[in-house]
């Protein structure tokens, strides 16, 4: 039994049955003004994965010359499944949306800042000039130009996902953006950035991913974290994950019952998901975090034909 209707804010969802609770974070309440992207990989050998699939309805059409049904390449999907999943957790739900490595390698096509929820709208047939090589810098520093301006317009957080079928070719370079990005954070100028890298398919090189994303800041820890999809039509669900897992804070929070008894406390970070069992006789649960609380009351129509 799913009451999404009856979630308030800061929950999106709220499933309740026999006093197990799952409730879903619409955004996570102790990180304020997160901005999010999706560079997604602009390389030649991507090609193939933005291409429709032409689709004839018969022969006949095909014969006079009748344009074929244009089917979603095996990119579109993906991209808007995150966009949807991803503008919950940002500030103002547009995310930047962008191809990278294009033309020479260091080109960035930006598609533009767009709204998840007007997913179906939007097409991604890939960047106008397939890059050459595949060099991350460029992209970063897109970003990072990127959240300068978004600060000034109330951005306290940043999260990026580059998405990538292959090798990185200025390792070197990354690192060295990345040693300038955490020291910028470090003295305030940046705020918290968070960088996420997927890797697609058997050409993605994956020691040098670790190489990359195991690096560990003074003050900060890692900047990144990466994984490996075995197939494109992996990678959203794969995103949500690494999004769920790194976009949380230190500090935590505590749930109560409305008789104010302690139910789970959260050490260190707030998942994305709560899960915490309630006595049945509760009408609404309290989150706290950092001094704020969040009261959420409990369906009332919580009978047994509502059960799945």
């Amino acid at each position: 039994m799913s009451h999404k209707e009856k979630a308030v804010e800061p929950f999106s969802d709220l499933h309740v049955e026999h006093g197990k609770v799952r409730a879903t974070l619409l955004h996570d309440p102790t990180v304020e003004g997160l901005d999010m992207a999706i560079y997604m990989d602009g390389s030649k050998s991507m090609e193939q994965d933005y291409q429709y699939k032409k689709k004839w309805k018969n022969i006949f059409d095909w014969f006079i010359g009748r344009k074929p049904e244009l089917l979603d390449n095996t990119v579109e999907p993906q991209v808007r499944w995150m966009l949807e999943y991803l503008a919950t957790k940002d500030r103002n739900g547009l995310l930047r949306v962008a191809y990278w490595a294009c033309g020479s390698g260091r080109e960035v096509e930006v598609i533009g800042e767009l709204k998840g929820t007007e997913v179906e709208s939007y097409k991604f047939p890939g960047p106008t000039f397939p890059g050459n090589s595949t060099l991350l810098a460029p992209a970063l520093e897109d970003y990072i130009h990127y959240i300068r301006k978004q600060t000034l317009l109330g951005c306290k957080r940043g999260c990026a996902v580059f998405v990538t079928d292959g090798e990185i070719h200025d390792e070197v370079e990354v690192k060295r953006v990345c040693d300038r990005v955490a020291k910028e954070i470090n003295k305030g100028i940046l705020p918290k950035i968070n960088f996420i890298l997927v890797g697609v398919g058997d050409g993605v090189n994956e020691e040098q991913m670790e190489e990359i994303c195991h690096v560990e800041y003074p003050h900060i820890g890692h900047l990144w974290c990466h994984r490996i999809a075995e197939e494109i039509d992996q990678v959203a669900e794969l995103v949500a994950v690494l999004v769920d897992e790194n976009m949380t804070v230190a500090g935590g929070g505590e749930i109560f019952d409305d008789r104010n008894r302690l139910l789970k406390r959260y050490e260190g970070r707030l998942p994305a998901v709560l899960e915490f069992e309630i006595p049945e006789s509760a009408r609404s649960f309290t989150l706290e975090v950092n001094g704020q609380r969040f009261i959420q009351p409990i369906p009332e129509d919580d009978d047994d034909d509502d059960h799945h």
